[in-house]
């Protein structure tokens, strides 16, 4: 359903921001806005602040922030149109009909609803009778108990031709409902149609938000043509749009369970009962693009857990076949292979949780995937049927749409070759020239700082590499790049730009009035200066900005924030500034200067920082081939580096208007 911008911005009228949050969160009222604890984080002291004003929140413990949709979109996991449908029902607004024909096509999906509920339950009751005996004996072979056997409704089909049939036509359903909803089997060539599903064990299928929509039907009998049977594609349901377990597994996601896929109905229950929530399965089909979509709405890396047989290693190569062209930063897949002759059910019985975890805890990534795929088998004793490899490998990245993931994924397949068939000097020949296909490990390009010219990953520099570089990506290579507050984390000194930063927001909080946000997004790499960020918010917002006099305002912030036992670090600020030629940041600044000043050192900080991502990847770069370009890129950053420092030193050029002469730079 498509919402006008008119109906959307009704809604915003009608529920104010407090009243969307407040659900969820226990606001206090500070001044213009309410405050209290962060939903998204742990927290004692209060960072999470609504304007009804302004119809937004604002979250500066996680940096969250957005409208009342954005609001119900990630505290409760749904999608943006579930988000307008729950706004509207608490308005108490009807949804807008797009078309008579929408209108008419939504009330007969409704009609259906409610055939399919009817359905689950008399399939549900029949499981629980006299008539049941059998099911729940094969539901008992399988280790699923009554508890769980009433949390996934499951159900059971009798053997008789018309018994569904018959019960729905008792309460008044229409035939053409039933043949519609795909529980009859009808055509020109069947005078009188009949059950679908019979004497079968019955697992209903829901959509995101819990409706039955369709069934799955296991059958008792060993000469059944079909083992399982699922519905047909009606107007409710579309096999390749929808998972299994799709409602629980989407809201226990959200909540920070590890999404995993596995095979079939049984081992979603069994993967549920080991404690793995965020379970689902494709619904009798491999994998399709828009169940992968699915996914990755749900969680960034889901994890692909497949039996551990011949079928179950096609299976993975299927989906990482279809999800390669389609990765977007982010966005990937981890496959873990089950034991040799064990699915999750299986597994969960013998070794419970502990054995899952130990088979989701070394789920291997796409890119490994692929390349134990290609070399599976293979011989490449002569150049040519390395080439081969090489061209099948570019055939593949080639087939990646988006551009930067097609770029990495050719430097790690680059990689992997390299490693594989560089020569042997040792021996004078290829190290592994006469390799036949073995598992090639991972590599990550994760990047673990150590001190510059000290041994990296694989030991002691190379000979003929760049002076203060080691081999391999995992050595800080530069003494810029290892002192730096991003690389020291928490052990880093302030810097002085966020020094700066953050005394220019002491002495002037009335710039949080016009930069609230901004300065909530502000990347600051000192753990304490987040928390002092958070206490300049909160004081900001206990009314300091209302104060007539600059000096009160300044005065009253930073009583506050001694108050919350800040001194210690308000004074490594003021240490941390080595000049004090910074005018804008003083507390008699002209405004015009702050100003100035605030536009001034923001700039400088996302370039500094931006600057620094770019060097560690050129390090790495460098770290891994020691090319000419690699070299040239990392002298570009570096040179970069020290114009950005150039220009910050323009800052102190300002302060006339607070009738400082200015410099002449």
């Amino acid at each position: 359903m498509r919402f006008t911008p008119q109906f959307l911005e009704e809604l915003r009228d009608r529920l104010p921001v407090s009243e969307v949050v407040g659900r969820r969160v226990k606001l206090k009222k500070s001044g213009r806005e309410w405050k209290g604890l962060s939903p998204f984080q742990q927290e004692k002291t209060p960072s999470f602040f609504v304007n009804d004003q302004k119809q937004a929140w604002f979250d500066f413990s996680s940096g969250k922030n957005g409208n009342i949709f954005d609001f119900v979109v990630q505290t409760e996991g749904v999608s943006f149109p579930e988000a307008v449908e729950r706004l509207a029902a608490m308005a108490g607004v009807p949804l807008p009909a797009v078309t008579p024909d929408a209108a008419r096509h939504e009330q007969r999906r409704k009609t259906l609803y409610d055939v399919m509920e009817l359905a689950a339950k008399f399939f549900a009751d029949t499981l629980a009778s006299r008539h049941g005996a059998k099911a729940r004996g094969y539901l008992g072979d399988r280790a699923i108990s009554p508890a769980v056997q009433v949390q996934f409704r499951l159900g059971y089909a009798p053997g008789e031709r018309f018994a569904l049939k018959e019960h729905l036509g008792s309460l008044g359903i229409p035939v053409e409902d039933m043949v519609e909803a795909g529980l009859l089997v009808s055509g020109d060539d069947i005078p009188v149609p009949y059950d679908r599903f019979r004497d079968r064990v019955m697992f209903p299928i829901t959509d995101f938000r819990g409706r039955v929509i369709a069934f799955g039907g296991r059958a008792l009998e060993k000469d059944v043509a079909a083992k399982y049977l699922n519905s047909p594609e009606t107007p409710l349901f579309h096999k390749g749009d929808n998972l299994y377990n799709l409602a629980t597994a989407r809201q226990a996601a959200h909540d920070g369970a590890t999404l995993v896929v596995v095979e079939g109905y049984v081992d979603v229950i069994a993967m549920v009962g080991a404690g793995f929530a965020a379970s689902v399965a494709p619904l009798g089909t491999a994998l399709t693009e828009n169940q992968l979509a699915l996914l990755w709405k749900m969680a960034d890396e889901p994890v692909l857990c497949f039996d551990g047989d011949r079928a179950g290693q096609k299976a993975a190569y299927r989906a990482a076949d279809l999800a390669l062209p389609q990765l977007k930063p982010g966005k990937s897949l981890r496959f873990a292979l089950l034991p040799e002759g064990q699915d999750p059910d299986d597994l969960a019985r013998a070794g419970g949780r502990v054995a899952i975890e130990e088979v989701i805890g070394a789920a291997r990534g796409l890119a490994d995937m692929i390349w134990s795929r290609e070399i599976e088998g293979g011989s490449f004793t002569t150049p040519e049927r390395r080439a081969a490899l090489e061209a099948r490998i570019g055939e593949l990245t080639n087939g990646i749409r988006d551009e930067v993931i097609r770029r990495y994924y050719r430097e790690d397949l680059a990689q992997r070759l390299q490693r594989t068939f560089a020569p042997d000097t040792a021996r004078g020949g290829y190290g592994r020239g006469n390799f036949r296909g073995g598992g090639g490990g991972e590599s990550p390009r994760r990047f673990t700082p150590r001190a510059p010219g000290g041994p990296g990953r694989f030991g002691r520099p190379q000979p003929g590499s760049p002076p203060g570089l080691a081999r391999g990506p995992y050595q800080a290579a530069s003494a810029q790049l290892a002192l730096s507050p991003i690389m020291r984390g928490q052990r880093s000194a302030l810097s002085r730009r966020e020094a700066l930063i953050l005394q220019t927001l002491i002495n002037h909080p009335w710039l949080l009035h016009d930069h609230l946000e901004e300065v909530a997004a502000l990347e600051l790499a000192h753990p304490e200066a987040h928390k002092l960020r958070a206490g300049i918010i909160a004081a900001f917002a206990n009314d300091h900005h209302h104060s007539p006099e600059p000096e009160e305002q300044a005065e009253k912030m930073r009583a506050d924030l001694e108050r919350s036992g800040f001194s210690q670090f308000l004074q490594r600020v003021e240490g941390a500034i080595t000049t004090g030629a910074v005018w804008g940041a003083k507390a008699h600044a002209a405004r015009e200067d702050v100003l100035a000043t605030w536009h001034q050192l923001v700039s400088l900080h996302h370039q500094w920082h931006s600057l620094l991502r770019e060097l560690k990847d050129a390090e790495a770069a460098l770290g891994e081939v020691s090319s000419e370009a690699n070299m040239a890129w990392l002298r570009d950053v570096k040179a970069r580096l020290e114009e950005v420092d150039g220009t910050e030193a323009l800052i102190e050029g300002f302060g006339e208007s607070s009738g400082r002469f200015q410099k002449t730079v």
